[in-house]
């Protein structure tokens, strides 16, 4: 073999295991339910088993003859994201906050097939099992798809809607955050199941929050560990690969509850032009936008938000 070919070759085996090693050192494990549910849970959290090899986990507040809010997360996300919302909003109402299948404490058991449909009969499912035959729906970019879904499906059980930064647009696109760029190709998928996420969580969630103070170390923990329980990268994997329900004019034009609709104008995850697509489909809707607030204004301004929230509730009484 000549010098030059023995020397590429040479190269290209340490390149090789140079590779081999960082993936080995880049990859995570699963992190065990117990460990989870002791560093994240709530001293009152709750677990329920439903249909499918689902124990989901939430939290019921507030008084119990108090006219019911359930709060549905986005994607990646947990109950924590409505956490200031909660406590305000406990003082009057009675607060159901879930985490969906793939995300926070809820476990599945076997191969779980997840998708918008599956998560709106989680939801009616935990709010049938609590007695629940009536009740406002809120939810946030996923979620916010998942409460708008639930409420053409199931129009009977929605008193009142809240849509805040919702997905289910067809134009609805990634925006700032590469992660759901990659998400949306088979080879970065299979990439992403394995490796330590935390550089492309961090990012997507500085693209989220307008404030970066928000942030914090504390918070890009919470969201790469939780999405290493059992079963979770799988759910969240399909989840970008898996058909969707988009909203049109037609089916949302169903929609005869009450409906806020919540966006954050610097939204740069789903543009705040879907929020006035969403007023205009909706019949009767409430548009409030956030100058200078991002993907989450329940967490961004948590004060200015429920308190608007709080003031549509008691313009809109329910029985």
């Amino acid at each position: 073999m000549k010098t030059w070919a023995r020397g590429l070759a040479i190269a290209l085996g340490v390149l090789i295991a140079v590779a081999v090693g960082a993936w080995f050192l880049l990859q995570r494990p699963d992190i065990p339910y117990a460990t989870l549910e002791a560093k994240y849970g709530y001293a009152d959290s709750r677990y329920m088993a439903l249909p499918g090899g689902v124990r989901a986990h939430y939290r019921d507040l507030g008084p119990r003859d108090a006219p019911a809010i359930v709060l549905v997360h986005g994607y990646s996300a947990s109950t924590h994201a409505w956490d200031a919302w909660a406590v305000r909003l406990s003082k009057t109402y009675r607060v159901i906050v879930l985490d969906l299948p793939g995300h926070g404490l809820t476990r599945t058991s076997g191969p779980y097939v997840a998708g918008r449909q599956g998560f709106v009969a989680v939801v009616d499912a935990l709010t049938a099992r609590l007695g629940l035959t009536r009740f406002t729906l809120a939810g946030n970019s996923m979620g916010g798809a998942v409460a708008w879904t639930y409420a053409v499906d199931h129009p009977d059980k929605v008193q009142r809607l809240v849509l805040v930064d919702a997905a289910g647009w067809p134009s609805e696109k990634s925006g700032g955050a590469l992660i759901f760029t990659i998400l949306r190709h088979p080879i970065g998928r299979a990439v992403l199941k394995d490796v330590d996420t935390r550089p492309l969580v961090a990012q997507g969630l500085r693209s989220g929050y307008w404030d970066q103070s928000l942030v914090t170390p504390a918070l890009i923990d919470r969201y790469v560990e939780l999405s290493r329980g059992p079963g979770h990268r799988d759910i969240l994997l399909s989840l970008q690969s898996g058909p969707r329900r988009d909203a049109t004019v037609a089916e949302l034009s169903t929609i005869h509850a009450p409906t806020l609709i919540m966006f954050g104008q610097e939204d740069r995850i789903i543009p705040a032009a879907d929020g006035e697509k969403f007023h205009k489909a909706i019949p009767g809707a409430t548009l409030i936008l956030y100058p200078g607030v991002g993907h989450v204004p329940m967490e961004q301004i948590p004060d200015r938000s429920a308190a608007d929230l709080e003031a549509w509730l008691a313009a809109h009484p329910v029985n």
